[in-house]
């Protein structure tokens, strides 16, 4: 239990650290170490020795000296702190000023103690003793009153701790009564009562104290308030020392005055700041409490930093856009409004990005122009794509024109074909060889006219389109744009984004291109567009017609081959980490790849299966043992040789390799006995069963009521077979795969004609009336899973008919497209291009083709139509002579 005694004056508090005990003041300190311990027990609980008073010296962590206790919390940190003198023999030392030194005599160590010459006389109102702890250590703590200033005189140890010889400061009552009648002490009394009672209102408005103070303050001398109202600031250590040394009344009195003054007016600003905040502020803002307050702190010590102001930057940023003169305009409009913001209000945000957006945006900005090379730019198009010949001619016109007259409005190119022919990749060679920066814009799937003209700024979330966002992306304002995918566009409610690029792609509009999330012009006359596109008919008209159609229908089996060897084998290769040390495929073996996996038009798929044997063979070598080659120096043993040595434990001599010397000669750590070739065995093992065979159109076209017909889709060419089969029924058609209203009304038309022509054609007999009296017939187009229309399977759907009334099987090895009316005249159709490279790719022989479409056959490839017989039909009985083995039996025209 802590035991408790009221106790007289008997220490004796001198300034310490930071801290300087005033009179009236009331301090707790906390004793443990043993010399304020003994100071205690000796002093203030057990004996009183007249004319001395005991002080407690204590070490200051921050400095080599050692300062006596001192007012306020930090006493209670002297616990592990206070050290003094062990020696029992008691000394004593005429006291000095602050910088004199004592230096008490010990056996083991010498301390050096700085006084201050004055200091406050300290009463004991409180004395707790704590529970003593199994390590005999006792804990004090005092509770001190501040009596009186006094002048130290004489120091002196006794045993662990200081005493000291004192002589008080305090005026006497008639120097009091002297002072009283002083005119300018009376000012000074009458100002800081009044200075002191505005400080007190002001901070019982805050406390609540109730009135309490100001009791104190009318009954309390005015030389003990001074000390009792400065001693409540926290004021600096100098300033408290200052406080401490002035023993003359007035002087005290008038540094009192200043230090009240000044914190009074330390307290009406912190309330001029707190008004103004929130003032600006509401109830919903208050996250944004301690941003305002210190915006409110640099307004008051004017401390505004531009450097750091997010709208100073801006501004700065803007000035270095190089916009042009509206839209600076209307820029330093909008920045103006920024400025009178708040950032907590709902529209600083928007109007924030809207700005960085201007300063961001290439106004002026460009790649360097760089004179072209039409040389070099031919010989990186021959290095980056095979064949395409004349889109290859095309583009070097293109480059021509652009070298001559670099600002020319030329045509905006649009590249149509199947996937994987090179229409990206095409556009890419153009930025390179115009030296110019390359943007990509995906316009597939988009439906939303604001994602090519930008949302307005009104709305949430709103942002600039696709354009303006890739040519900040780009950071130039000519650069090489390629609209990828531009016939995969949409429209629904929210607008049609392929009318919106109808501005975008004229030069006559696009000079003052409309944003409407930017609301100003910005010129796109600079930027060259390039689209690409897998079909054409999607593509609205007018826009069509502002772009120059370039077709890639797709390649040649022996441009995949000779692709495959040169192009995509070594980046296969590469992309797995591999060589042609560990891989080799054969000419053959790719050959067989593109002949039984891949029948497409480009090369996508034909670089999976080369993929996928490259993983293969990825496998076999990280299977390997991990070895280092031997050196070139070294002459290789035998391997039989080598392991009849081994096992009669002779030596084997080696050189040893480190690591980190000619690497240049270990190429790779991992070693194989020979590289992996590629054989039918392994394809068949990595890629399956081949998918297609040379042999499938003969035995689809087994039976009668079958045709082999050529159409087109957004993958290139392809081969399609129509199938047709009668049964008992009342006269229907009936059709399935599928199909759209055009293909529908072509068997409409075709079973019509070959109802009209039956009896010449040998179809029924002479009496029948209707061929399908008693009968119904069901045409089907196989892979029902695949919608299909179009017009061009008239002649198809014909030769099937024919084939299935007469019995007779129709040629396997010939393939048809064209349209034909209800007359029997057979139309041209488009696509031909890519339907005889389908034909080829799928082993067909021999092509039916309208008479009309015998221009088309001019962009075929010489060895495709080397390897192709073409025949020409005007009439539908023309494609019945040729679709038939030995010609058509029933060969007797009807006249129009």
């Amino acid at each position: 239990m802590a035991e408790s005694v009221e106790l007289p004056s008997r220490l004796a508090i001198l300034p310490f650290r930071n801290k300087v005990l005033l009179p009236g003041a009331i301090i707790r300190i906390r004793c443990t170490s043993p010399s304020s311990v003994q100071l205690v027990e000796q002093e203030l609980w057990q004996r009183e020795e007249k004319g001395l008073i005991g002080i407690l010296p204590v070490r200051d962590a921050a400095a080599a000296t050692t300062e006596t206790a001192s007012v306020g919390p930090t006493l209670s940190d002297d616990k592990t702190r206070a050290e003094s003198d062990t020696s029992e023999k008691s000394s004593k030392t005429p006291a000095s000023t602050s910088s004199d030194n004592v230096k008490p005599d010990g056996k083991h160590q010498q301390e050096v103690f700085h006084w201050h010459n004055r200091g406050v006389a300290a009463r004991a109102l409180h004395l707790s003793r704590g529970v003593e702890k199994p390590s005999g250590r006792v804990t004090y703590i005092v509770v001190l009153e501040g009596l009186c200033r006094f002048n130290l005189h004489e120091l002196s140890t006794r045993g662990a701790y200081y005493t000291a010889r004192i002589s008080p400061l305090e005026m006497t009552k008639a120097e009091l009564e002297q002072v009283d009648q002083d005119p300018g002490f009376v000012a000074l009394s009458h100002h800081f009562k009044a200075t002191a009672m505005e400080l007190i209102s002001i901070l019982e408005q805050k406390q609540k104290t109730g009135g309490r103070t100001k009791v104190l303050l009318e009954t309390v001398p005015v030389h003990k308030l001074a000390d009792i109202f400065v001693a409540s600031f926290e004021i600096s250590f100098e300033e408290q020392l200052s406080m401490l040394d002035s023993v003359d009344l007035k002087a005290r009195l008038s540094k009192a005055n200043e230090l009240v003054d000044r914190h009074l007016q330390s307290i009406r600003v912190a309330e001029k700041i707190t008004q103004k905040v929130e003032g600006q502020l509401s109830k919903s803002q208050k996250e944004f409490l301690l941003r305002q307050q210190m915006r409110a702190i640099k307004e008051e010590l004017g401390d505004n930093d531009d450097d750091e102001d997010d709208v100073a930057a801006i501004e700065r940023k803007m000035q270095s856009a190089g916009m042009p003169s509206n839209i600076w305009k209307h820029a330093q409009k909008e920045l103006r409004r920024l400025k009178k913001m708040q950032p907590q209000q709902p529209g600083y945000n928007s109007s924030h990005v809207y700005l960085e957006l201007l300063a961001d945006l290439p106004w002026q900005t460009g790649s360097e122009q760089l004179e072209l090379d039409l040389k070099a730019a031919k010989e990186r198009l021959d290095n980056d794509h095979y064949g395409l010949i004349k889109i290859k001619q095309r583009i070097i016109e293109y480059l021509a024109v652009r070298k001559l007259k670099p600002d020319a409005r030329g045509p905006v190119l649009c590249f149509v074909g199947p996937p994987g022919v090179g229409k990206t990749s095409l556009a890419s060679s153009i930025a390179a060889a115009l030296g110019r920066k390359f943007v990509r814009i995906s316009l597939g799937g988009i439906k939303d006219e604001a994602d090519i003209r930008g949302h307005r700024r009104t709305y949430i979330g709103s942002m600039p389109g696709r354009l303006i966002d890739g040519i900040k992306r780009v950071g130039v304002c000519n650069p090489v744009m390629l609209l990828d995918e531009i016939d995969k566009t949409g429209s629904d409610v929210r607008g049609d984004p392929a009318s919106a690029l109808l501005e975008v792609l004229d030069p006559e509009q696009n000079k003052t291109f409309n944003d409407h999330y930017l609301n100003v012009p910005f010129d796109l006359s600079k930027v060259i567009f390039v689209a690409t596109a897998n079909k054409m008919q999607p593509i609205p008209p007018p826009l069509l017609d502002r772009m120059e159609v370039i077709e890639l229908p797709g390649y040649t089996p022996e441009e995949k081959l000779r692709i495959a060897m040169q192009y995509l084998i070594p980046r296969v290769l590469d992309q797995h980490g591999l060589s042609s040390e560990f891989l080799q495929i054969p000419e053959a073996m790719v050959e067989f790849v593109i002949q039984r996996y891949t029948r497409e038009a480009g090369v996508r798929n034909l670089e999976r299966n080369l993929a996928a044997l490259a993983r293969a063979a990825a496998v076999r070598v990280a299977e390997q043992e991990q070895t280092v080659p031997l050196s070139k120096d070294m002459h290789r043993l035998a391997s039989p040789l080598l392991e009849n040595r081994l096992s009669e434990g002779a030596e084997v001599e080696m050189e040893v390799i480190p690591m980190n010397e000619n690497n240049h000669e270990i190429s790779n750590t991992f070693s194989i006995a020979s590289p992996l070739v590629v054989d039918e065995p392994m394809l068949e093992k990595v890629l399956g069963p081949p998918r297609f065979d040379d042999r499938e159109a003969a035995e689809r076209v087994a039976t009668p009521g079958i045709s082999v017909g050529l159409v087109w889709t957004a993958f290139g060419g392809e081969v399609q077979f129509v199938e047709a089969t009668s049964m008992v029924g009342k006269g229907e058609l009936l059709l399935t795969g599928q199909l759209g209203d055009v293909i529908k009304e072509s068997a409409q038309i075709a079973l019509t004609w070959v109802r009209a022509r039956a009896t010449n054609l040998k179809l029924a007999a002479a009496d029948e009336t209707d061929l399908l009296e008693g009968r119904d017939v069901h045409i089907h187009f196989p892979a029902g899973a695949v919608p299909k229309d179009g017009p061009s399977a008239g002649v198809t759907l014909v030769t099937a008919l024919v084939s299935l009334f007469s019995q007779k099987r129709a040629r396997a090895d010939t393939a048809m497209t064209g349209e034909m009316t209800l007359r029997g005249l057979v139309l041209p159709v488009g696509g031909v291009k890519d339907k005889i490279l389908a034909a080829h790719r799928n082993g067909i022989k021999r092509v039916i083709l309208p008479e009309k479409n015998l221009k088309d056959l001019v962009e075929v490839p010489a060895a495709v139509l080397g390897s192709l017989e073409i025949l020409l039909a005007k009439r539908m009985e023309d494609v019945l002579e040729q679709a038939f083995e030995g010609g058509c039996p029933w060969k007797q025209h009807s006249k129009l």
